[in-house]
């Protein structure tokens, strides 16, 4: 007798992960050269890191009791002994070229970004990736708050002009080495006599990570942490003036924020400004992870974050570098899950925005100034005048060095006077002659000398 033909064994994406289609590559393709091009206008430069690392650099950067290392590595042996993980993050890889390539010697701020795929052993679910896209954002260098409050609003105006208008900042402040250990001190003596209470979860970061207590969504943590103590009334002095100035840049530049006194993130890593950018979801009843698109495992949301859906986050990681064998270096990102907006974007029928490449230059000179530009970059944009600008530099002369390097056909000057005054002087590089004039006849009047 003839043996039965046996039946061909189908295949599928490996679980967790997915295929973009044809049809979608279209919408992907958009919007990557979006994200190109934003960045190119915020004068952030494109790097690429392996896709593995050695395994010790997540140990070390991002922490071994935090979630992603002690429980989502995808981590494999060599054939020669080494020990490699596909990378859970963008930033510490970051930090690692930063180090091994001497980018502390290249002119200061390093602007970065990357966009690429990353991976998390997690529990597939709808929304929830083992293989996720990522735009991330670095600024390492530069220890201001104009920093942060930068990384923030790219992020917000590329959500912005994608129609996701509706998007908000929570933002804190986590603090620093000198100000966070006497706040871990009173957070732990809060939870001691609590414990018992919490979830399998906050019971092992009780142990080994306490500030990642004020993480869990579970409804029985999230009433023992309401009157838990708040970091923000035992800052230092200098990490309060940074967090205050970081408030003052968000409202100059008019990005929507709201003061989340529980938010900690759940990276070793993270000093100081720590944020997440949410927008409205009534499709799914849970927080996801900004990153990756990924829920914490057995979070069953309170009622009042059933609308909200992370889709960036961030913060400040000033000992970083350190770690990774490099100089001490101030330093802050943000990453954003691709999936997770691609999701939105189709259900919202989001517009696709143009865009454009720089033009001119905007350089500052004193505080205020430093403030003002940052509603002239808005400004700029509207109007489609486009800018490339340095925030982080406090000498003009070293402003007009960038500028000329970028081929800036104009700089735009604002000092302390100008801000006052409501002038801007506007420099034309060939020649090197200048005017001012008003701010309210500033867009008119580089339109009509672009048009020359």
């Amino acid at each position: 007798m003839a043996r039965a033909k046996e039946k061909p064994k189908t295949f599928q994406s490996p679980r967790g992960a997915h295929d973009i289609l044809p049809e979608d590559q279209r919408l992907w393709d958009k919007v990557r050269d979006s994200l190109r091009a934003i960045s190119n206008f915020y004068g952030f430069e494109r790097i690429d890191t392996p896709h593995f690392e050695d395994t010790e650099l997540f140990y070390v950067g991002v922490g071994r009791a935090t979630d992603i290392v002690s429980k989502q590595l995808y981590s494999f042996k060599t054939r020669g002994g080494d020990m490699l993980t596909l990378r859970p993050e963008g930033t510490a890889p970051i930090a690692r070229a930063y180090v091994e390539h001497g980018m502390a010697a290249w002119p200061q701020p390093v602007k970065l970004y990357y966009l690429g795929s990353f991976f998390r052993h997690e529990s597939p679910q709808r929304g929830r990736f083992r293989e996720f896209r990522q735009w991330g954002l670095e600024l390492l260098g530069d220890e201001g708050a104009a920093a942060d409050a930068q990384i923030i609003q790219v992020f917000y105006i590329f959500l912005r002009e994608w129609g996701l208008g509706d998007s908000a900042v929570e933002v804190n402040s986590i603090g620093c080495s000198l100000c966070r250990p006497s706040y871990r001190s009173q957070l732990v003596q809060y939870y001691r006599s609590r414990v018992r209470g919490l979830c399998r979860d906050c019971k092992e970061r009780f142990r080994e990570n306490p500030l990642r207590l004020l993480d869990c969504a579970q409804e029985k943590c999230v009433m023992v942490k309401k009157s838990a103590p708040q970091i923000l009334d035992k800052l230092c002095d200098p990490c309060r003036a940074h967090f205050k100035a970081l408030l003052e840049f968000l409202e100059e530049s008019a990005v929507p924020y709201v003061l989340n006194p529980r938010l900690v993130r759940g990276l070793d890593y993270y000093t100081r400004t720590v944020f997440e950018t949410f927008i409205e979801d009534q499709s799914k009843p849970a927080v996801v992870d900004a990153a990756s698109g990924s829920e914490d495992k057995g979070k069953a949301e309170p009622a009042e974050a059933a609308k909200k859906l992370a889709i960036v986050s961030g913060g400040r990681y000033d000992n970083l570098i350190e770690l990774v064998g490099g100089r001490p270096t101030p330093a802050v990102g943000g990453a954003m899950g691709l999936e997770r907006l691609i999701s939105i974007i189709k259900k919202r029928e989001a517009k696709i925005p143009l865009t454009a490449r720089p033009k001119v230059f905007l350089a500052q000179l004193g505080e205020l100034a430093k403030k003002k530009s940052f509603g002239l970059m808005e400004e700029l944009r509207k109007a489609g005048i486009t800018a490339a600008e340095s925030l982080g530099r406090d000498s003009i002369r070293s402003q007009l060095k960038i500028a000329d390097r970028r081929g800036a056909e104009y700089t735009l000057i604002v000092g302390q006077k100008e801000a006052l005054d409501q002038m801007v002087i506007i420099r034309e590089m060939l020649s090197g002659t200048q005017e001012a004039i008003p701010q309210s006849k500033l867009i008119e009047t580089l339109k009509r000398k672009l048009r020359k």
